[in-house]
């Protein structure tokens, strides 16, 4: 991947976004809701603390996350779609 992240900034890709609800019913692309997890592809260097070091991120890639509906900004790149957020906008690594 050629998106490479600055600082504490890190790059997720969302989830596929579920077809169906829990009672069978098959919905339509217009009617699904943005994922609110994705998987961690890369991160920056970490935050520059007063101390001149760097803060260690708390997520590594790989990782599945759960992130709130307006965080990050989303980029595309070679047709692909990523988030680029702060460790801040993840809420929770799942599993």
């Amino acid at each position: 991947m050629a998106l490479k992240p600055l600082n504490d900034k890190i790059v997720v890709k969302r989830l596929e976004a579920e077809d169906k609800t829990a009672g069978g019913v098959f919905l339509p692309d217009s009617a699904r809701e943005k994922p609110k997890q994705g998987k961690v592809l890369s991160l920056g260097e970490g935050k520059v603390l007063e101390t001149g070091k760097r803060a260690v991120f708390q997520v590594k890639e790989g990782d599945k996350v759960l992130f709130s509906s307006y965080a990050g900004s989303e980029v595309t790149l070679d047709g692909e779609e990523y988030l680029i957020m702060t460790e801040d906008d993840i809420l929770a690594v799942v599993g």
